[in-house]
């Protein structure tokens, strides 16, 4: 049983937006295998499917951003999985729109979200894979940026990472959190959006 969970905020003024990324995840994800992620419970939309032979729950916490982690912890004493079958997926201002990055556990590098949950979890031993979504502008408050939308140029490369991070996830799940940062880690995008590959 994997628990996985894209990180956003709910309601139509936040759609698409760059904190949004995990929600887009999680989309593309339920698309891919057939799943709809319209169930309320943990409070979040939940949906339930299979990877490879493993019992999956999709997750889209409705609590906000910054209380994600009362959605996770809910859903993780619900299921009682293994603090590394619990996957979060979500936005990062340190990466590149589009680029992706697969870690097996670590702090929460600022963002409210991650911190919400090893808050909760109490701990941080769980994997994660981070969307790229850009550095904000110097002179741009940070709030304001990561609500703010893509623009159409971004957007078209924001919809093939989040294809990609739905089958990073995927890859996770069948064969293990190593083998998707080999795969996806290795992929260096240029903020003008050029890919180049380099050793990691």
């Amino acid at each position: 049983m994997y628990i996985i969970v894209g990180l956003g905020n709910p309601g139509k003024q936040y759609e698409h937006t760059r904190h949004n990324a995990g929600f887009e995840v999680i989309d593309r994800l339920a698309e891919k295998l057939d799943i709809r992620v319209d169930e309320r419970r943990h409070k979040a939309l939940c949906g339930k499917g299979m990877i490879g032979g493993q019992k999956v729950v999709l997750v889209k916490p409705q609590t906000f951003m910054n209380a994600s982690g009362e959605s996770v912890r809910s859903a993780a004493d619900f299921y009682k999985p293994e603090a590394d079958r619990i996957i979060i997926v979500y936005d990062d201002i340190n990466l590149n729109p589009g680029q992706l990055r697969i870690r097996a556990k670590g702090s929460a590098g600022g963002h409210n979200g991650i911190k919400s949950i090893i808050a909760h979890l109490g701990t941080q031993e769980f994997p994660r894979v981070k969307v790229g979504i850009g550095e904000k502008p110097e002179r741009m408050d940070l709030a304001d940026y990561v609500l703010s939308h893509f623009s159409k140029g971004e957007w078209e490369r924001m919809e093939a990472a989040f294809q990609e991070a739905a089958e990073a996830v995927c890859m996770m799940i069948t064969d293990g959190a190593d083998a998707a940062m080999n795969r996806f880690n290795g992929k260096k995008i240029n903020s003008d959006g050029a890919v180049y590959e380099q050793s990691i």
